[in-house]
């Protein structure tokens, strides 16, 4: 186990003026030490600071390291730094496991918590394993420019000033909204200016966000079904109540007859089927929000990725009324790691985003912000996606070529013509979930389709990432997923 090299000044409890300070200070330190609050390998202040922190003598100071020293609570020498044994005898060990046992035995009261914690879900976080077929929802790291991205960082990091290191205002730093603005102009079809881009973490911080300003206890939500479970949990956190309206070809079919708040969709690549919703469709979704007054939560996650057919211009752009509200993240496109996304707002909503932000986060990593300015309006942005867009569309092609050779009969993936992942439709029989599970067992990732419902779907399903890993990985994938659907199909029940 390392060593600490430096060490932070210690809070240990009153001393009773009554116990000697050599006594006092042994027995604190020999609590910390068998409680877990200094670990091995911990280094413990000098003696002069210790002296200094406390009123005591330095002589007092060696007295009491010494005696931990020799019972082999701590190890080192006055002058090289004192630390805590990195293997403490095992008749120690039981004196802490004890200690531990009866804390843990202290009956506690129960917590009163708001009604909003009462409703809130878990929610699975981010697998940061090694990337293997078939990863879904993930860039391919290792394809990343980190050599240029790093540069940009240091000669950012060089020209830092005090005003730099105040912040920034709560939407976000000005050069990069301009920078979204202007390519989301270009490139998405988005009606907007730079006033109103909202920097944001990510989907989560922008639902919760939508969800805080929007939504109120029994407020109705409608989502697509299968659809992102994320933004259900956000919805049901504050208490509005969630539905589930069914696809059809076209996309999310017109909620009908139902007093609706707020509709999330996914338009461009149907989280997770990968279908694209129709411009008729599109069309008929913003005529229902402007006669109903709802509001469209347009989720544009990885639309950047198009391998086939005219690229179709956001809803946003298409939206003479105001109702939608437009995101888009970086994570799905760079790298997970970079926690930044970004809203695009109505003008008569713009000040309640403001406002919220300001108050909660304040704004997000003005650094982060900074250095994906410059890897955007330096050319670098639009370089690694016209780069990744062939590097995914060959990959695609590896796998579709792969599964009807494979997979023929057993699994019948779905056209796609965006994204990082595309769905595939099992044979009558075949159980998703019993699926992923064998396909777990042999170093595979598949997640079954029906995760994303919240009922009972017609048909079993898989969804299927490809961009993570090359076409080697790939092949492998589809091979052993071959024999795991073809070993389920014979242990149906019949």
């Amino acid at each position: 186990m390392a060593k600490q090299t430096t060490a932070f000044e210690l809070m240990l409890p009153v001393r009773d003026r009554r116990t000697p300070a050599y006594r006092w200070l042994y027995g604190a330190l020999r609590t910390e030490i068998l409680e877990g609050r200094l670990r091995p390998g911990a280094r413990l202040p000098g003696t002069r600071d210790l002296a200094d922190q406390y009123g005591l003598s330095r002589g007092t100071i060696v007295s009491a390291f010494e005696q931990l020293k020799s019972e082999g609570y701590v190890e080192g020498s006055v002058g090289s730094g004192t630390y805590v044994s990195t293997v403490l005898p095992d008749e120690l060990l039981e004196v802490a496991r004890a200690a531990r046992t009866r804390a843990a035995a202290r009956v506690r009261p129960k917590r009163r918590v708001s009604e909003y914690a009462a409703r809130l879900d878990p929610f699975p976080g981010f697998d940061n394993r090694r990337a293997r077929a078939f990863r879904t929802d993930l860039p391919a790291l290792d394809l990343f420019p980190t050599t240029l991205w790093t540069q940009i960082s240091t000669r950012r990091l060089r020209r830092l000033s005090t005003r730099f290191l105040l912040g920034c205002e709560p939407l976000g730093h000005r050069p990069l909204r301009n920078a979204i603005a202007d390519y989301l102009t270009t490139s998405r079809g988005v009606k907007c200016e730079p006033e109103q881009v909202a920097i944001v973490s990510g989907v989560l911080e922008a639902l919760d966000l939508v969800a805080r300003l929007f939504l109120n206890p029994k407020d109705r939500v409608c989502i697509e079904d299968p659809g992102y479970q994320g933004a259900a949990v956000i919805f049901e956190g504050v208490g509005a109540r969630v539905l589930a309206v069914p696809l059809d070809e076209q996309g999310m079919k017109v909620p009908r007859g139902k007093d609706v708040r707020l509709a999330y969709i996914t338009p461009a690549h149907q989280f997770p089927i990968g279908t694209t919703m129709t411009l008729a469709r599109r069309l008929e979704l913003l005529e229902w929000a402007r006669k109903s007054g709802v509001l469209i939560f347009e989720d544009d996650y990885d639309s950047e990725y198009r391998y086939s057919g005219r690229p179709v211009p956001a809803l946003q752009g298409l939206d003479p009324s105001g109702q939608v509200l437009f995101f888009g993240t970086f994570s799905k496109v760079l790298f997970p790691a970079l926690r930044l996304g970004y809203l695009v707002l109505p003008r008569d909503l713009v000040s309640y985003f403001e406002s919220a932000i300001a108050i909660t986060r304040r704004h997000a990593p003005l650094l982060d912000q900074a250095v994906l300015c410059d890897f955007i309006t330096e050319g670098h942005f639009a370089r690694h996606l016209r780069r990744m867009r062939q590097v995914y569309a060959e990959r695609l092609s590896v796998l579709l070529e792969s599964a009807r050779e494979k997979l023929a009969g057993l699994l019948e993936i779905s056209d796609v013509e965006a994204g990082l992942q595309t769905a595939g439709w099992l044979r009558d029989g075949i159980n998703g979930e019993l699926a992923a599970k064998a396909a777990a067992a042999r170093d595979l990732e598949v997640t079954p389709l029906s995760r994303y419902s919240r009922g009972v779907m017609a048909r079993e399903g898989l969804q299927l990432g490809f961009a993570a890993v090359d076409a080697a990985e790939i092949r492998r994938g589809v091979r052993e997923l071959a024999v795991v659907l073809e070993g389920e199909w014979k242990r149906r029940p019949r």
